[in-house]
Formats: C-alpha cells, sequence, structure tokens
C-alpha cells in the first residue's frame, strides 16, 4: 500500500520536477517522494559515490517495479558508533559478541560514509537483485538490511560473511 500511494505522489510531483530540472526529473520526484515517506532519513556524510549510487538504484526501484527503499542508517561519526558499540558490548557481555552485530568506529563502513542500512525488508530484497549495477552489495547474512558501495567489482559480489566481526581482509 505504502508503496503505491508513494509512486502515485512521484507521478503527481513529476510535473513541477520536469520544470525544476528536466535531465533528473524522475530522480527528483522519487526524492520527493521518498522524503514524505521517510521523513527522518538523512543521506548526509555518504560518499559521493554512495549516495548517487544509493540514489540510482532507488529511482529505478520506485519507477521500474513500484518498489521502496528507505535508508534506516546511512553515515554515522566515530562518537555515534563507538556508542552503539559500547551500548552492544554492555548488552551482550563482551567485545566479541559485540562485533557479531556492531563494529567498533575504525572498522565500520558506517564511519566512512560507505554503509547503508535500508528499509522495508522488501526494498533490501529488490537491492539484494539488482544493487550490484549500482556496487550497492549486501555484506553480511545475519544482516539483511546492510549494504555496502563497493565500486570496481563491476557487478561481481564479495563473499558474504556470516556477520559484521568476521574480517577476511578487503572486500
Amino acid at each position: 500500500m505504502y508503496a503505491v500511494v508513494t509512486l502515485v505522489l512521484a507521478v503527481l510531483l513529476l510535473p513541477a520536477a520536469l520544470v525544476r530540472d528536466p535531465g533528473r526529473a524522475r530522480e527528483l520526484a522519487c526524492r520527493w517522494a521518498l522524503r514524505l515517506r521517510f521523513p527522518t532519513e538523512d543521506l548526509t556524510g555518504l560518499t559521493e559515490g554512495a549516495l548517487a549510487a544509493f540514489t540510482a538504484a532507488r529511482t529505478e526501484a520506485l519507477w521500474r517495479h513500484g518498489q521502496l527503499i528507505g535508508l534506516t542508517s546511512g553515515y554515522r561519526d566515530p562518537a555515534a558508533q563507538q556508542r552503539l558499540f559500547d551500548e552492544e558490548v554492555r548488552r551482550s557481555g563482551s567485545v566479541a559478541s559485540a562485533r557479531m552485530l556492531v563494529l567498533p568506529p575504525a572498522l565500520s563502513p558506517h564511519v566512512r560514509g560507505l554503509a547503508m542500512d535500508v528499509r522495508p525488508h522488501e526494498g533490501a530484497r529488490w537491492l539484494e537483485r539488482h544493487g550490484a549495477r549500482y556496487d550497492l552489495y549486501r555484506i553480511y547474512d545475519n544482516e539483511w538490511w546492510h549494504f555496502e558501495y563497493l565500486p570496481g567489482r563491476g557487478g561481481t559480489p564479495p563473499p558474504r560473511r556470516p556477520h559484521p566481526g568476521v574480517i577476511t581482509g578487503p572486500l
């Protein structure tokens, strides 16, 4: 239902987007409609490449497939990442257990502006199927929502890791 309403809204916003920037009208109408659907979303801090890839992917998802992709969390400053990590250490009881869900700032791609936690589940499934066209890949088995911008892979996904704490070298 939300996807249909958001797509209808994007269609209604398309004439205004055409006036504003004819070459990017579909992207603008999509951005405006998704901003209404996900008002607390914050795309700031993503690298230029990650932001461009995410924007292009979600634009295609909405216009071609009627699928919504929202951002739950993207860039995190080191202090915010450290707080998340410390909270998970307290909750789980150990650093090793915490690293199964949250990485410390020095290792987190969120801190580098390359990671995106997306929603809803259907949008993540779409991104898992089509994200390689945009250099966006699901990285962990235990996090259906976590995608990373990894340019230069030629559409070949990296080997999936069971959880964030498994460090196997550069992706």
